[in-house]
């Protein structure tokens, strides 16, 4: 699990959830390391059993109207429950002002305090889902990441060897780029890389003797893709009558992103080997597959009960002679 400082969340999500700082500075004792978010009504009120710190703190207007119905004294001890360390920030929630206490503690304790006008529930739901995507792990990858058929192909392979030239044939095929020379790959919670292209680059493409290109102004928007999962990665690899590439498939190479394993195919190039139309073919062969559909596994049984009835038919023959 990756963190994030409360500077960083407040940068990234301003806009996406109207929020206000209302105390001094942004700095933050804690940083955010939870995608869960909390409303700490039942530790308000007393009962701190099962209260998360460490996770962005929630108020919205059953919370706020409950620590104004309490005294002077006991709103202030609910309020120093509450803001403790190792809490990041508090955000207050469905149009309310913070109490002017809880900006007081804030200041003193490092502990940021934020306003919104969206709805608690609201809030709550789009702030742990932002959470989910800011907090998981992720890493770069030097690849080209198309979607085939609606199966995400990750095309790796050394510097030169044709990712961004196999990717640009088959988005003249009709097909989809999503990224192309930095992959920006994340994993969800249920264990999905998801991946993305790089801000900067964005749907650009460096075409070796032609240079920079735009595919999206070339080909139309129906040709990109913001992101898409990862599915297979294909890596391209220059022929060597050395090595021993695979023929029939009954194993599937598996290779690990992040923890999770994908598909893994190594496709040996040569001079007119047709890439676009083997690639389109992965990808159909990986749905065949999520179908229950495994062509070289039917072919091994075939051969497998082929030779068994043929064994079983020379047996009745030389008992037949004998």
């Amino acid at each position: 699990m990756e963190c994030l400082t409360v500077d960083q969340l407040f940068n990234k999500l301003r806009e996406t959830l109207g929020l206000r700082l209302v105390t001094d500075s942004l700095e933050s004792a804690s940083d955010v390391v939870s995608v869960d978010v909390s409303l700490p009504g039942l530790l308000l009120a007393g009962f701190d059993r099962g209260f998360r710190p460490e996770r962005v703190q929630l108020l919205g207007d059953r919370e706020l109207s409950y620590l104004e119905s309490l005294a002077d004294s006991d709103r202030g001890a609910a309020l120093d429950r509450l803001c403790v360390q190792p809490v990041p920030c508090v955000v207050v929630a469905d149009g309310r002002s913070a109490p002017a206490e809880l900006i007081e503690r804030g200041n003193a304790r490092r502990i940021p305090v934020f306003e919104s006008e969206m709805a608690c529930d609201q809030l709550a739901r789009r702030l742990s889902a932002r959470l989910e995507e800011l907090l998981a792990p992720s890493t770069t990858v030097h690849g080209t990441l198309v979607d085939v058929y609606g199966v995400g192909l990750l095309f790796t392979g050394k510097s030169g060897i044709g990712k961004s030239e196999c990717g640009l044939d088959l988005v003249e095929n009709g097909h989809r780029l999503v990224a192309d020379d930095v992959v920006h790959v994340v994993r969800t919670p249920r264990g999905h890389l998801i991946g993305s292209g790089n801000d900067l680059l964005r749907h650009y493409m460096e075409i070796r003797g032609v240079g920079i290109i735009d595919v999206q102004s070339m080909f139309g928007v129906r040709a990109i893709r913001q992101r898409k999962r990862i599915e297979v990665e294909v890596e391209l690899v220059s022929w060597s009558e050395l090595e021993d590439y695979e023929r029939l498939g009954i194993e599937e190479a598996k290779t690990e992103l992040l923890g999770v394993e994908i598909p893994h195919v190594t496709l040996p190039l040569v001079t007119g080997k047709n890439i676009t139309v083997i690639s389109e073919v992965i990808a159909l062969n990986h749905l065949l597959k999520l179908r229950g559909i495994h062509a070289a596994r039917e072919f091994d049984q075939r051969l497998k009960d082929l030779a068994s009835r043929k064994f079983e038919a020379d047996e009745i023959l030389q008992s037949d002679n004998e």
